[in-house]
């Protein structure tokens, strides 16, 4: 989905006077920025100073917002734009760190020689202590050949970077689950499964992420079989889990029954044929996709699905409309049929925007801002370590999404991503479909 927008920090102050952050809002909008948090960082005997976050699509668009902003007037003061996207990213955002504190030789000789010989014979011995003894058991390699990195493309492992260590930091936080990010400098599946396979033995699991289409679908089946460990890549089943949620979600305020309705896919790539998938093992009967390519359509028959040429006629026979295509403005008003839920779920700028959509007749209408993978890819491979499970199931996933939108607030799509209840009830769930008796 299309990440290509640009992040500033407006640093404001305000006179403290009723009706002036409406101003600085109202100007924010009027240069067609987006507003994320607002921080309070200091309050005066007569002015308040605030960091406020914005969105824009462009330097020319961030120029006009700044412009707009300064021209405000009665004391309102724009006192600095920083990049704190790029300041956070300085020295990267993870590192490896020691668990032990080693400040003596008596330290020395426990955690390292002689002691240690000790643990690697026991292991020698008996390899599944290795997940006792070591941190194998509690490690996701994070693997990436930047085929595919967000919205931007194929624009290399190294660019894709800052993504890997997104994911290990959040496994960290979220999940209490070390992450290590595996940049591969070829896209060839042989040789990506090859080299995963190598270095297996040194991780409890696999995260893909930001492997192209179609590669990425015969890289994740062949590991899948080949590998006794968790393997998911995360673009197809991280993204399916958390859009089912939202559709359980959405259906619920729409009044819609799942299983009973027809479903309508724009966009089958990675995330459009998984969240397919992912609907059918739930139990809905017709999913109904359109894509450019015919590999891509070919792959959704396979799965069992249906396909349409025409939006046109997709949209007229969908009870819900999922788009994941990365093209603003696809689907047109005049194709809303009254009732439908529709989710374009493309970022910045979805497919059709949801107030557009309600107008034309939808019940419920959503964009992408909510439905974030963070909300599923920690805690699945949290419970699936509890779990000791071998493989992530389609099970397994719908217990994840089911999870997700049971811990959903009444009036929200899918919860709030750091919410740390939300990871430790999908993890629960998770550990539970893999193996019914977990307790």
């Amino acid at each position: 989905m299309n990440q290509k927008h640009i992040i500033r920090t407006l640093k404001i102050e305000t006179p403290s006077l009723p009706g002036n952050l409406g101003k600085v809002a109202t100007a924010i909008g009027r240069g067609g920025g987006d507003i994320g948090e607002v921080e309070t960082i200091k309050v005066g005997p007569n002015y308040t100073i605030r960091n406020i976050t914005v969105q824009v699509e462009n330097e020319q668009q961030l120029e006009k917002l700044i412009e707009i902003v300064e021209s405000l007037q009665d004391g309102i003061c724009l006192h600095a734009v920083s990049d704190d996207v790029l300041y956070a990213h300085e020295g990267g955002k993870i590192q490896m760190k020691s668990k032990m504190t080693i400040k003596s030789l008596a330290d020395l000789r426990r955690v390292y020689t002689p002691g240690v010989a000790d643990v690697c014979q026991i292991i020698k011995e008996n390899p599944e202590k290795a997940s006792l003894y070591t941190s194998i058991g509690n490690t996701v390699a994070v693997i990436t050949d930047g085929t595919a990195i967000l919205g931007l493309g194929n624009i290399g492992p190294v660019a894709g970077m800052p993504v890997m260590e997104g994911k290990a930091a959040l496994f960290d936080q979220l999940a209490g689950i070390s992450g290590l990010p595996i940049l591969l400098n070829t896209s060839d599946p042989d040789e990506i499964v090859q080299t995963v396979k190598n270095i297996s033995p040194g991780f409890g699991g696999i995260l893909l992420e930001d492997i192209g289409s179609p590669h990425c679908f015969e890289i994740e089946k062949r590991l899948k079989e080949e590998l006794t460990i968790p393997v998911m890549h995360d673009d197809q089943h991280g993204t399916a889990v958390v859009t089912l949620a939202a559709i359980l979600s959405a259906c619920k305020k729409a009044g819609i029954s799942l299983k009973k309705a027809s479903i309508g896919q724009i966009g089958l790539g990675a995330a459009g044929l998984a969240i397919c998938q992912m609907l059918m093992a739930y139990g809905v009967k017709k999913v109904v996709g359109a894509d450019k390519s015919e590999q891509a359509k070919n792959r959704l028959k396979s799965y069992g699905g249906h396909v349409e040429d025409s939006l046109e006629k997709l949209m007229q026979q969908a009870d819900i409309v999922i788009a994941t295509t990365g093209v603003p403005g696809l689907i047109q008003e005049k194709w809303v049929k009254p009732g439908q839920v529709i989710l374009a779920l493309s970022n910045p700028k979805p497919e059709i925007e949801p107030e557009a959509a309600l107008k034309a007749g939808a019940a419920y209408a959503a964009d992408g801002r909510s439905v974030n993978n963070v909300l599923g890819f920690p805690g699945i491979f949290r419970g699936a370590f509890d779990a000791n499970a071998s493989s992530i199931t389609h099970s397994m996933l719908l217990a994840a999404a089911e999870a997700i939108e049971a811990c959903t607030p009444p009036g929200d799509l899918v919860p709030h991503p750091l919410d740390q209840k939300v990871h430790e009830k999908v993890a629960e769930a998770v550990a539970k479909a893999a193996f019914p008796t977990f307790v």
